[in-house]
């Protein structure tokens, strides 16, 4: 028997419902197309070198992220990963004929089998996802990520990455919350797909999925502890504005006994 997330989507839907959900992404994301200009770039950079490259993007959602890479990188085999099927079909639907899409969990160890790389990954990205993850499962993510990627090879995070002092996180997310766009929200978008008869079956299996959110707000500090812990032996920030932040961590050349 076929799933829902198997089955694709009418293009035109899919596309619609995808310029819809960016639009409501702007609503948090004040500079998006610049932080996804930033982590093509610093791609470009650390990749020039690499003869089809492999990037995965971690909690993908619908693609927007993958597609992108996948323009500015032509040569690159690109893979994205969510454990959301609704988010996973308007990505197959739309953008399935430049890239691939896995179903996994990244909150379950393990969850890199389930993608079926055969080869190890030269970077990994992930834009406004991690977030969902409280601190101690970012720490198995990282673990199991540090055996994906090559040495050498990176990680880049572009996340609202909060500052543990708390007049200070105060006033970047004020900052960023004065200069996002205005227009449907989350909330208001899952509403309307949840009443969508297209989208009726996806949702179904969303549900009973446990695909979740919410914010687990752990700072930048935290990211790179766990980071340097997990075998990243070089982790900084490259662009910040406020508390959107893309933090890129460079994968140790020798492990460590």
């Amino acid at each position: 028997m076929t799933s829902d997330t198997a089955r694709p989507l009418d293009p035109q839907v899919a596309s619609a419902w995808l310029r819809r959900w960016d639009a409501q992404q702007e609503r948090y994301v004040a500079d998006r197309e610049r932080r996804f200009d930033v982590i093509c770039d610093t791609l470009c950079h650390a990749l020039a070198g690499c003869d089809r490259p492999l990037v995965l993007d971690l909690g993908c959602g619908p693609g927007s992220l993958t597609a992108r890479v996948c323009r500015r990188l032509p040569s690159a085999r690109a893979m994205g990963v969510d454990n959301d099927p609704l988010l996973l079909a308007l990505a197959r639907s739309v953008y399935g004929h430049t890239a691939q899409f896995a179903e996994a969990d990244l909150r379950r160890p393990g969850w890199s089998a389930l993608t079926g790389l055969n080869s190890a990954v030269d970077a990994a990205i992930s834009s406004t996802a991690l977030h969902y993850l409280p601190a101690e499962t970012l720490a198995d993510l990282y673990l199991e990520l540090a055996d994906v990627i090559r040495p050498g090879g990176l990680f880049i995070n572009a996340d609202n990455l909060y500052d543990e002092q708390p007049m200070i996180a105060g006033i970047a997310a004020a900052l960023r919350r004065s200069r996002v766009a205005s227009g449907e929200d989350w909330a208001a978008w899952w509403q309307a797909a949840t009443r969508d008869r297209e989208l009726a079956g996806l949702v179904a299996e969303r549900e009973r999925s446990g695909a979740g959110d919410g914010d687990h707000r752990v700072s930048a500090a935290v990211h790179e502890q766990l980071l340097r812990r997990a075998g990243f032996d070089q982790v900084g920030t490259v662009w910040q504005a406020g508390d959107d932040v893309v933090l890129v961590a460079v994968r140790r050349q020798t492990v460590k006994h």
